[in-house]
């Protein structure tokens, strides 16, 4: 275990286990550490079920790309904890984060904080440090209580699309789960909303409306579409014509244009070129990621007895499960290959939302667990995929499922792997 773990579960094992959301203690447990959330420079907070940390790689490779530097606060991280806390535009390095959050911990005694109270505690105190020209935060769970929820200085805050999932904590209603997301809100600042189904639109309009924050809407203040190869941006302020994002699916030209209107919103000037270089280099690993170098590639490849096809997704709600599958759609239009899927989910999702959009589209699901807390298991994974009209069976272990997938099919597929975030760090971390 290296020195980080080391601190990071001996915090976790000091920590209360259940989610207990609310913002006074760490309101108090800032004040004692002399209130760096309010020396930060101006923030872009963003809130959402699908697509955050989409939309905050966006902002921050614009943001980069016109010459600022950055903060960035995001989560979970897939394959180091240090991913989720980007100082100036380098991720935080061993000593720094160790420091921050002993002394985070030392701070707070004995007090109850959770451990994502604690983690953010120790990013914006890394943060009041280190000068910058924009922070850009993603909201964790939630946001009207959420531990991120400590901002004054708010350059946008940022709705991305909203839907059924941690339902325990933020509700049973869209429009009700739409409420705590419009929490980030402020009076005079930019409330920037992504597309949304009509009763999250609505919701969302409302609270902004209530709160006296500035609404920017899809299809109502700005749009964004693809044309002929081309990412168009369009608001009052004019139209803008840029290069295509890198990264996959049209779920991210609605992230790319939620961050190019949260960018002009705030008010600041940046010319087509520069947003056409942010959106090329803006990456976040694990939302349809093509893989192809590391030990599951070289052993799926010694499968099939060929180079396939792999993608990597951490989408694990139906939203999501929408998104990746018009992109699996999308990809076997342009080029017909046998979609074999390997999933695992965490017990607490829908797992039978999230298969329900591969149903005619997916050849075979491969069920696994990831190694960690909360999983679902295989069996019931299988189930939920069963129950969604897809053929599935139960493995032991990611290497079980690709030889299960070489045997089961008869030509070279093209094999998605998804459903956790965990699942995909288990990956990523073996590629390292």
């Amino acid at each position: 275990m290296s020195d980080i773990e080391t601190v990071l579960a001996r915090i976790a094992n000091r920590r209360p286990v259940i989610i207990d959301l609310s913002l006074d203690r760490i309101r108090a447990a800032l004040s004692r550490l002399g209130d760096p959330h309010k020396k930060l420079p101006p923030v872009f907070h963003v809130a959402g079920t699908n697509g955050k940390g989409s939309t905050v790689a966006f902002i921050r490779a614009i943001l980069e790309q016109a010459g600022n530097d950055v903060h960035a606060y995001t989560s979970p991280h897939l394959v180091r904890f240090n991913e989720r806390i980007v100082v100036a535009g380098n991720e935080i390095s061993d000593a720094a984060l160790i420091d921050a959050l002993e002394r985070v911990d030392s701070a707070m005694g004995e007090d109850m904080l959770t451990y994502f109270e604690t983690t953010t505690c120790a990013a914006l105190l890394a943060f009041s440090e280190i000068s910058a020209d924009y922070a850009v935060v993603e909201v964790g769970l939630g946001g009207r209580l959420d531990a991120t929820n400590v901002f004054d200085n708010i350059a946008a805050a940022v709705v991305t699309p909203v839907d059924l999932d941690h339902q325990q904590f933020l509700g049973e209603t869209i429009a009700g789960i739409a409420a705590e997301k419009a929490g980030i809100f402020r009076r005079g600042a930019p409330a920037v909303i992504a597309p949304q189904s009509a009763e999250a639109m609505a919701a969302l309009q409302h609270c902004a409306r209530r709160t006296g924050a500035r609404i920017f809407a899809f299809a109502e203040q700005w749009s964004a579409w693809s044309e002929h190869g081309r990412l168009i941006y369009q608001d009052d302020a004019g139209l803008c014509d840029l290069d295509m994002p890198r990264m996959q699916g049209a779920h991210q030209i609605e992230n790319a244009g939620a961050a190019i209107a949260a960018i002009r919103a705030a008010g600041l000037q940046v010319d087509d070129s520069i947003i056409s270089k942010g959106l090329v280099a803006a990456s976040w690993p694990a939302r349809l990621q093509r893989l192809t170098i590391g030990p599951l590639v070289e052993t799926a490849n010694a499968a099939f007895g060929a180079e396939i096809e792999i993608w990597l997704d951490g989408g694990h709600n139906p939203h999501a499960g929408r998104a990746i599958a018009r992109v699996m759609a999308d990809l076997e239009a342009r080029n017909s290959r046998p979609l074999v899927m390997i999933s695992g989910m965490q017990a607490n999702k829908d797992a039978k939302g999230y298969f329900s959009s591969f149903n005619g589209l997916a050849a075979h699901v491969y069920c696994v667990a990831a190694a960690h807390d909360g999983v679902m298991a295989p069996d019931d994974v299988m189930n939920a995929a069963r129950q969604a009209g897809l053929k599935a069976k139960s493995c032991a272990s990611i290497e079980e499922a690709v030889i299960s997938a070489a045997e089961d099919t008869k030509e070279p597929p093209r094999l998605l792997i998804s459903g956790s975030l965990y699942l995909a760090g288990e990956i990523l971390r073996s590629n390292s």
